[in-house]
């Protein structure tokens, strides 16, 4: 066995290895039966389960690259990747490209911008609502001032002044 196969070998038992022929087949397979329906006027079928398996593994993979892999969300961001891959399955045309890897890579990466965005503008109006508390007289009226609730207060205070202006 030489290096080459070795390498390709490997790929081929990872869990997140998609073979972009194979994937390309099952699509051009899938577009001819969603044809197929139209012409009959009959409810496009469902995505294959390989389809399905594909876009998951692409979506977790691409989840583990450095600018996406410290968010808390990512399970959302995953379900977003996907979500998005199934509603454009049908929008993906072989004539144009033969890789549909990178189009759904895409598409998947996309989601996952989106999902980040949403996320910061939910946590900036979070902050903004701390913001407009006055969180001071809640910890005057609490049982004991403590350090603790004082290291808190002032965490949130320094949260708060780091909102990026475009989200206030």
């Amino acid at each position: 066995m030489t290096a080459k196969s070795s390498t390709r070998a490997k790929y081929k038992e990872s869990a997140h290895y998609v073979n972009n022929k194979e994937f390309l087949a099952a699509l051009i397979d899938y577009r001819a039966k969603v044809l197929e329906a139209e012409e009959k006027g009959e409810a496009a079928p469902r995505v294959t389960e390989y389809i399905g398996e594909c876009f998951l593994k692409i979506a977790t993979h691409l989840s583990y690259k450095s600018n996406f892999i410290n968010y808390s969300y990512r399970d959302e961001m995953i379900s977003d990747g996907i979500e998005n891959c199934l509603t454009a399955v049908q929008k993906f045309d072989p004539e144009k490209s033969s890789n549909p890897f990178a189009y759904y890579t895409q598409i998947i990466y996309f989601a996952f911008i989106r999902r980040i965005q949403k996320e910061k503008k939910q946590q900036a109006t979070k902050y903004k609502l701390l913001e407009n508390v006055n969180i001071e007289d809640i910890v005057s009226n609490s049982e004991d001032g403590n350090a603790d609730v004082n290291e808190l207060v002032e965490m949130a205070k320094k949260h708060v002044d780091q909102i990026d202006p475009k989200y206030r």
